[in-house]
């Protein structure tokens, strides 16, 4: 191969390599707007966040007071809103009741979807199914199989559960 050649396939060579770099910047300031990208990734993080404040709302350790008013503070921290509201008004009641009953309960998500999200708003709707292991001061424990359909809000702290009902199993929805 002769100098002129080998300098044709060099510059051609450093061509390819300088559209390849060009098209994937292009390409990754593209996706990094796209907003399906971002309702994707406002998607991913209410389902994490709900998951995680599920299980919070459905655990509780009853074995001492001092648990059951960690137990408390971990409600009040996965609620906003008017959940919080109520949660924060019978604290006091709750405490007693869940002191004196001694029982413990472990929830688990073990399936949760969106129903609806409003990444704009940063509202959302998360249906859940939840397995809560109840071991009683005395006695045998169980597991429970629970429903749920909760209404999510976008907080500075991620997402909040600021509703929470229970939906019979067995009903259609």
């Amino acid at each position: 191969m002769n100098a002129r050649t080998r300098s044709v396939s060099g510059w051609a060579v450093l061509l390819v390599a300088v559209l390849v770099c060009g098209l994937g910047g292009w390409s990754y300031a593209r996706a990094r707007g796209d907003d399906s990208l971002a309702f994707a990734k406002a998607r991913d993080a209410a389902i994490a966040d709900g998951r995680r404040d599920l299980t919070r709302l459905n655990s509780m350790d009853g074995r001492s007071p001092a648990s059951v008013r960690s137990g408390l503070a971990a409600w009040l921290d996965a609620s906003t809103g008017p959940l919080r509201d109520r949660l924060e008004s019978t604290r006091k009641k709750d405490t007693a009741e869940l002191t004196a009953s001694g029982a413990t309960a472990r929830g688990k998500v073990t399936d949760a979807a969106l129903t609806a999200l409003d990444a704009r708003a940063g509202t959302a709707a998360l249906i859940a199914t939840v397995d809560i292991e109840v071991t009683p001061r005395t006695g045998a424990g169980g597991t429970e199989r629970k429903r749920f359909e909760a209404a999510l809000v976008r907080t500075g702290d991620g997402w909040k559960i600021k509703a929470l009902d229970a939906i019979p199993v067995g009903s259609g929805g």
